[in-house]
């Protein structure tokens, strides 16, 4: 049997001869990892699933209303980062296409319109492993704004 690496954690695992599309390995993060990736592509090539998804997760947030106001009551660390996170996700956006982008797609959330308040990226820089074995991994830092601080 040939073995082939994973897709998802990159360690080596023999590949099922009956299955010769099998990228990830049995592992339980492997596998949530390919359902994931599954309903990724499935969710951009198939109108239909999509709005399935979207009716299933509309009936889910009518049947638990204050579910979320709750769950960010319990996770102020994760609204905070997540509030940083759409930041810079909205500045990505608006520079992709700024002069007729703007019209089309607005931003989810005004907080401040400030020119200061610019999230930069300061460098780039890649995280080499000394002491254990691993992979380098690429890391973006960027410049949060007063703020946000």
């Amino acid at each position: 049997m040939e073995e082939i690496q994973c897709c998802h954690c990159g360690g080596f695992f023999p590949r099922c001869p009956r299955h010769k599309e099998q990228y990830y390995c049995m592992k339980p993060a492997c596998r949530r990892a390919r359902k994931a990736a599954w309903k990724k592509q499935k969710m951009r090539k198939d109108p239909e699933y999509q709005l399935n998804q979207k009716l299933s997760n509309r009936k889910w947030a009518e049947a638990n209303p204050g579910y979320w106001k709750a769950y960010r009551k319990r996770n102020p660390q994760k609204t905070e980062r997540n509030r940083i996170l759409q930041t810079i996700r909205n500045r990505r956006r608006s520079k992709k296409g700024e002069t007729d982008a703007k019209a089309e797609s607005p931003l989810i959330a005004k907080v401040d319109t400030s020119a200061s308040n610019r999230i930069k990226v300061a460098g780039q820089f890649w995280m080499v492993p000394v002491i254990a074995k691993g992979d380098a991994v690429r890391v973006y830092i960027y410049e949060i704004p007063t703020p946000y601080q």
